[in-house]
């Protein structure tokens, strides 16, 4: 691995910062996200360096010094620490890799960048190159403004996140750990606002189920395909999968998920107000398991650990039968789920004969909602939509927040934006879009929650 630091530059004491104007910087941040959307970074292979280039071109032209890191050839991070008070650092994060996308399934180019009807069309759009146009125009803001920091507030761009972080934020906290030091909060993707029948709700991150990756493998004696035998490495894996697909995990109510489920039970679709208000007792009503996942399986996830069957192969020829067969297992554990005691239920199910194999695991954690941080973000997004719950919530899905909380960073998933039910299925599928009104009214949310937590009035 090598480390490349480059954009380091000085401000001439004798340039004065250009005026700082909120509406003409949403116009701006409409078409950073726009250009940021249009350079690939999807992962494999990443090629973060071309996203950590496109932002530096806005840094440089703003004369905001900044620092890249590569931690492998192409792999690339960026961040700029902007210097205020003592107190603890402010850290605004997100990644610019971002999943694949097939053009045959989206309405448009996926790496377009394209304005229709209001949307902004592109792989990345929510998860998460829009995020992190609205933490640089908030970086942006303050320079402008010449605002007097409290703390130091960093925007940091990382790599990998999409494959698990190697190569970002987990290659920084090896290698680049001062970037970290004296960081007390931290704002990253996992949480926000969703529309779903006319009712506005935000979710913040504040733990997140535990991802566990496996590779379940089976054997058999290998042959020519046209002499089948009884049983086959094949045979075995499938299987062993068919019972895996038939097996449900026995429901359970974390502490933590039965207060996000209680706190949204008032803003929930009618059918789940009073269920979500004693989720504990409803789900152990027949059927209502299986009705939350065909009604809401965002929801459904929460109150389980699961796994889904992602990869699986065999023979690279069409007449082999292999000795050995393979599928992969991604399975997300509830937060405080023993990996021990699920890897056993696991092995159990798969039966005899089938090795598995951890690929990845991370420790669970939680970050209390009791800060001055987690305050400014319910004022905040009630003003700009009253009535709405702001309650801390819980993710099905992992992000980078993990690294900062084993660290003791307390760390948020909180994007200003509010998406509707229906276009939240973009994220990770096709058609992936955000409005431009959202990246607008982002604009102003973001900037008011760093400037409430960071700048001292002149």
């Amino acid at each position: 691995m090598r480390l490349v630091v480059s954009g380091l530059f000085l401000i001439a004491s004798s340039l004065a910062a250009p005026q700082f104007d909120p509406a003409v910087l949403q116009g701006e941040a409409v078409g950073w996200l726009q250009g940021y959307l249009r350079v690939n970074t999807i992962n494999p292979p990443g090629n973060e360096i071309a996203g950590a280039q496109f932002l530096a071109g806005i840094l440089k032209k703003e004369g905001i010094p900044y620092e890249i890191a590569e931690s492998a050839p192409g792999r690339a991070n960026i961040w700029v620490r902007l210097k205020g008070g003592d107190k603890p650092a402010l850290m605004l994060l997100h990644h610019m890799d971002v999943v694949p996308a097939d053009r045959r399934f989206w309405s448009t180019d996926p790496l377009s960048g394209e304005l229709r009807d209001g949307q902004i069309y592109g792989r990345g759009a929510l998860d998460t190159k829009s995020t992190g146009i609205l933490h640089l125009a908030t970086i942006v803001a303050l320079h402008r403004a010449k605002a007097t920091l409290n703390r130091d507030v960093i925007f940091l761009a990382t790599a990998d996140e999409e494959a698990g972080g190697e190569f970002g934020v987990g290659w920084l906290v090896n290698n680049r750990a001062d970037l970290f030091k004296n960081v007390g909060y931290v704002i990253n993707e996992g949480g926000g606002g969703e529309l779903n029948e006319g009712r506005v709700q935000f979710g913040v991150e504040v733990t997140q189920k535990v991802p566990y990756w496996f590779r379940v493998t089976a054997k058999g004696e290998p042959s020519h395909g046209s002499r089948p035998r009884e049983t086959s490495s094949v045979m075995n894996l499938i299987a062993a999968l068919e019972r895996l697909r038939t097996y449900s995990f026995e429901p359970r109510i974390s502490p933590a998920v039965d207060a996000y489920f209680k706190a949204i039970s008032a803003t929930a679709p009618v059918k789940w107000q009073t269920r979500f208000a004693n989720i504990d007792s409803a789900i152990r009503t027949k059927g209502v398991a299986l009705e939350l996942q065909r009604d809401l399986p965002a929801m459904h996830a929460l109150i389980r650990n699961t796994c889904s069957m992602t990869r699986l192969s065999a023979s690279d020829k069409i007449n082999t039968v292999p000795t050995e067969a393979w599928a992969e297992l991604d399975c997300r554990l509830l937060p405080d789920q023993n990996p021990a005691a699920f890897t056993s239920e696991l092995q159990a199910v798969l039966g005899p004969g089938v090795e598995i194999s951890k690929l990845m695991g991370f420790a669970p954690a939680v970050s209390s909602a009791a800060t001055e941080l987690f305050r400014i973000i319910q004022d905040v997004s009630r003003q700009h939509f009253p009535g709405a719950p702001v309650v801390p919530a819980v993710q099905t899905g992992f992000t980078d927040s993990h690294f900062l909380r084993d660290l003791g960073i307390t760390a948020y998933g909180y994007a200003p934006i509010v998406v509707p039910i229906e276009d939240a299925a973009g994220l990770h599928g096709n058609n992936e879009r955000i409005s431009a009104e959202n990246v607008r009214r982002g604009v102003t949310m973001m900037l008011d929650i760093v400037r409430r937590l960071s700048t001292t009035p002149k």
